[in-house]
């Protein structure tokens, strides 16, 4: 045939041959696109940086050694990784963010163990968790019970050790607070805390390498670096609590990693990184104490993480606004994580997909996707009518806050759980049926271990977004400023995002060029570290797939 059809011929040139100039120029606008992205997101992160910084208020002789003690090393270091060993460039920099993150990990726990609950009462929690445990088990090894007799018994069994019945059964939680001698509160906190961590430490170790010893030395070694806190840490000028809190949850994290690139014997060299970095940091503090060089006059600081707002600029800090949102975090974690993952697993694994029924699951799960994009004041306004005006609840207290930025959250955890459930195999499924296994077996033995990575990344993905939300709180009457941090979930608070808006509306400049600048940060870190997480889960889990 001579003719060309024209459904082709914009596709082939004269000759024949395909045309590539439209796929070209895609390529060419996804490219300018994206670097067009990645440059006015650097382009906020200097503008709020300076602000919050100054570094035109340093001296050019502090800068310099800066750059030649921190700097240099570090940029050499990275080429090195990048042009000879990639693998040792990708040990780098995860030892390098593995503190930090670690350091804000603990940071969180501290707040737990300062304003949530007490070493006392966390022992009596763990105590209480461990007989109940131990009762389900008794029960489980004596009687042959059905799901449902067993089910019954584990909810009364925490109920009554944890709760208790108000007025007639006191909980064993609230029986050991109430005697006469307890533990001090670091051997409490020893007991209760660090001891789990290292048995789980030493079960780990044990499991990876294959040695009862080795589980022994890593898990004893922990306890005993934690229990030198409560006498050496007063010594080197840290409270206990800190040291220990560092100690798990720092370094026990940090030595396994350690561990395991020595153990591989891939990428070790990587492992410079970091402690080129502490060096030169080492160095550089020295050198500037020593020559009297001034540094910027920085707006984040120690005293600006550790304070409360006040009308001097200088003087303002963000610490209870940001103990509001850990504490609002918890809330939002444990309303928002079972009920959509239940969700999600009754919707892939258990709903009709036929018949009138499926027609119904079919339309709910359309109305899920799609309250996934209504606008956040309305699940203010939603949380208003619910917990306040139907449910009675005080106005501006955490729980209020907690439960509507859950419900905002709420269809996000749903849809992405779906997808990492729906993206388990079905052969696994159908294996484990042809083994025996029941329904709730396969799902809990298969579906639900495969599927986690992607629903613990949608998860942290959402309470990413739910932390820096701010128009839910303003619906629920959350305080713009509180200066005595929650001690309790019923009480008060204020959360960064609502602190960083009434910043925005004070007058002096100091406030919405310094303070404020230093808040965006604070929570611009808490933000790309959470997602951080989320995008290292991920690639961790296509990695093993």
């Amino acid at each position: 045939m001579a003719t060309t059809d024209e459904s082709t011929g914009a596709w082939f040139g004269a000759d024949g041959q395909v045309s590539q100039l439209r796929g070209l120029l895609f390529k060419a606008g996804c490219l300018g696109a994206t670097v067009l992205t990645l440059f006015l997101v650097f382009v906020f992160l200097v503008y709020v940086a300076v602000d919050a910084i100054e570094p035109r208020t340093a001296d050019p002789a502090w800068w310099a050694t800066v750059v030649v003690t921190v700097a240099v090393p570090g940029v050499a270091l990275s080429a090195y990784y990048y042009r000879f060993e990639p693998q040792a460039g990708e040990v780098a920099y995860t030892a390098l963010g593995l503190p930090v993150a670690a350091t804000l990990l603990a940071g969180g726990v501290g707040i737990v163990f300062r304003h949530i609950v007490s070493p006392h009462e966390w022992l009596a929690l763990v105590v209480a968790v461990l007989v109940a445990y131990v009762v389900l088990e008794v029960h489980e090894r004596t009687r042959d019970a059905g799901a449902l007799e067993r089910a019954a018994v584990a909810v009364a069994v925490l109920v009554l050790t944890i709760a208790g019945v108000p007025g007639l059964v006191p909980s064993l939680r609230a029986l050991i607070l109430s005697l006469p001698v307890l533990p001090m509160a670091p051997l409490s906190l020893l007991g209760a805390f660090v001891v789990p961590i290292g048995i789980a430490v030493g079960w780990y170790l044990r499991r990876v390498r294959g040695s009862d010893r080795a589980g022994v030395i890593a898990g004893g070694a922990t306890v005993i670096a934690a229990a030198l806190g409560v006498v050496a840490g007063p010594v080197a000028g840290v409270s206990w609590t800190t040291w220990l809190i560092l100690t798990t949850v720092v370094g026990v994290p940090v030595g396994l990693y350690v561990e395991r690139v020595l153990r591989g014997g891939e990428g070790v060299s990587g492992l410079a990184l970091p402690v080129a970095l502490a060096v030169g940091a080492v160095v550089c503090a020295v050198v500037v104490d020593a020559a009297g060089f001034a540094g910027p006059n920085v707006w984040l600081d120690w005293e600006f993480l550790t304070t409360a707002h006040s009308r001097t600029p200088r003087e303002a800090g963000i610490y209870p606004a940001l103990v509001g949102s850990v504490m609002m975090i918890i809330v939002v974690a444990l309303a928002a994580f079972p009920v959509g993952v239940g969700a999600a697993i009754y919707l892939e694994e258990y709903a009709p997909s036929n018949g009138l029924l499926g027609s119904i699951v079919e339309l709910i799960e359309i109305n899920i996707a799609n309250l996934a994009g209504v606008p956040s004041v309305v699940y203010g306004l939603l949380g208003l009518a619910l917990f306040v005006k139907t449910g009675g609840l005080r106005p501006g207290i955490v729980v209020v806050g907690g439960l509507t930025v859950a419900l905002l959250i709420l269809p996000i955890v749903i849809v992405s759980a779906q997808e990492a459930i729906r993206g388990v195999p079905d052969s696994q499924r159908q294996a484990a049926y042809g083994m025996g296994a029941t329904k709730w077996q396969t799902v809990r033995t298969v579906v639900l271990p495969r599927a986690m990575p992607g629903i613990l990344t949608g998860t942290i993905l959402a309470l990413g977004r739910a932390i820096g939300e701010t128009a839910p709180l303003l619906m629920v009457g959350v305080a713009a400023v509180v200066r005595i941090s929650p001690n309790s979930f019923v009480g008060l608070f204020s959360a960064m995002p609502r602190q960083l808006y009434s910043w925005a509306q004070l007058a002096k400049p100091d406030f919405y060029h310094g303070v404020l600048a230093a808040g965006v940060l604070v929570l611009l870190i808490v933000l790309l570290m959470m997602n951080g997480t989320a995008i290292l889960l991920r690639n961790k889990y296509q990695k093993d797939n």
